[in-house]
């Protein structure tokens, strides 16, 4: 108790003192009020996880009672776009795990032909990197952790740092494409960028990143990795638990990924999709998810409310709903314009420099917070420097990369890491530390995003 009375009491000095000093840099009575609240849901968020959703709703009961913004403004920032796709997504994902899909993927490790502890370790960093490419990191790690558990139990080595491994590798995933994380389509709705930018700009970097990923902890973890080879000699074929895991593809699941292709092509082509037909930008992107899982819902009408109240995870989008809402209420009353003046006066205008400033803010900021979280907060800050004739494209893509490579370099970084140690220390009893992850965390965070940072400065596509 005496704890939380500490937590909250810093909380409550930081959010008034960041009101009352904001004075000092230029902003008004409605500016340090915006930029008040909106710190204290972060820091509420960051000391008090469980009570998260309270902090976003209090913050913005008050925004509203002060005047601060008005309710057309509020459900204008909330990116309620944003937040449909995803239910449409959860709605997909929801169908291909009931119908078996990741369990089908991970098998598929164990059908390698002389599978060694170096197949292995490239087998479950590409499966991970590139499940986050397609599903939400969080689904994806789930099955990949299961996987991880049970084939180490049969090799009877330590799980710790293969689930290391993986969940490093997708978080690196995450980066490659439009779905693989909730920033992805925040900053794609917000920057204009479409799936092909994705797809021809970011995914080559992330598989860049993942080979670099690879050698690290190939290094890293060579011990391990001699131990797992010794076992898979001694122990030979893996017959036994491909039978324990491997699920074959039926007719449900075949039909499911059907639409889930069909989902991704038209996701893939949206912006031709929309001038051909001439609709507003980002029509395609946004109302696909929600067509398909109508379909879904038709076709598996007896689990349709199931779908809704337990794959769409009400309580996150709501908490991202409610933060969109506080971030865009900094832009709506200028606080993002002064603070984008003063940080492209300390860089001297030079987009460059820029760049490397919030791809370090954004990796620094999401290795100790959500990096949604993180993002929606700098998300109008660069919008703001499109005011000051400044480029955006290596800023978009600072913020992606920052934001999904940061999240590696603490166990606390990302969602995928802490839902990966709670499921190891629920099975395996095996609680892990904080400088064991931080290490090889870090190592990982600091070259794949310096790889970034050369990346955005010398290769034109980025700009």
């Amino acid at each position: 108790m005496k704890k939380h009375a500490v937590k909250l009491a810093v909380l409550i000095f930081i959010s008034v003192f960041l009101g009352m000093s904001a004075n000092f840099i230029g902003l008004n009575t409605r500016q340090a009020l915006s930029i008040s609240i909106f710190f204290c849901s972060i820091l509420g968020t960051l000391f008090f996880w469980d009570f998260r959703l309270s902090f976003a709703f209090l913050g913005t009961a008050v925004l509203l009672i002060t005047r601060t913004i008005d309710i057309e403004n509020l459900v204008k920032f909330s990116s309620l776009e944003v937040i449909l796709f995803l239910v449409g997504m959860m709605v997909l994902l929801g169908l291909l795990k009931g119908a078996g899909f990741f369990a089908w993927i991970v098998s598929l490790i164990l059908r390698i032909k002389n599978l060694t502890a170096s197949k292995f370790l490239v087998s479950i960093s590409l499966i991970s990197a590139l499940l986050a490419c397609v599903v939400d990191e969080v689904t994806s790690i789930i099955f990949i952790v299961a996987a991880i558990l049970e084939i180490c139990d049969y090799f009877e080595v330590e799980p710790t740092p293969f689930l290391i491994i993986s969940v490093l590798a997708t978080n690196i995933g995450s980066a490659g494409t439009v779905l693989g994380n909730p920033i992805g389509i925040l900053i794609a709705t917000k920057s204009g960028l479409t799936f092909e930018d994705f797809l021809f700009k970011a995914f080559p970097l992330m598989l860049l990143c993942l080979a670099v990923l690879i050698l690290i902890v190939k290094f890293w973890f060579r011990k391990p990795l001699r131990e797992l080879d010794k076992k898979m000699k001694e122990l030979g074929t893996n017959e036994i638990l491909i039978k324990l895991i491997s699920v074959p593809p039926e007719k449900e699941l075949k039909i499911g990924l059907g639409i889930f292709a069909l989902t991704l092509v038209f996701i893939a082509l949206h912006r031709r999709l929309e001038l051909l037909w001439g609709l507003e930008h980002n029509t395609i992107l946004l109302t696909v998810p929600l067509i398909s899982s109508a379909l879904v819902m038709i076709w598996k009408w007896q689990k349709a409310r199931e779908y809704i109240e337990k794959d769409v995870e009400w309580w996150t989008l709501l908490f991202f709903l409610l933060l969109f809402a506080q971030a865009g209420t900094l832009k709506y009353v200028g606080t993002t314009d002064v603070l984008a003046k003063h940080l492209a006066a300390f860089a001297g205008h030079n987009s460059q420099a820029l760049t490397g400033m919030i791809l370090w803010m954004a990796t620094i900021g999401s290795s100790v917070l959500d990096n949604v979280v993180l993002v929606a907060a700098l998300i109008p800050v660069v919008q703001s420097f499109q005011g000051l004739n400044l480029n955006l494209h290596m800023l978009w893509w600072a913020l992606l990369f920052g934001g999904c490579f940061g999240g590696n370099i603490t166990l606390i970084g990302s969602t995928a890491n802490i839902v990966a140690l709670g499921i190891l220390e629920k099975e395996k009893h095996i609680r892990m530390t904080f400088f064991r992850w931080f290490w090889v965390g870090l190592t990982v965070g600091i070259v794949t995003t310096v790889i970034v940072w050369l990346a955005l400065i010398f290769i034109p596509i980025y700009r």
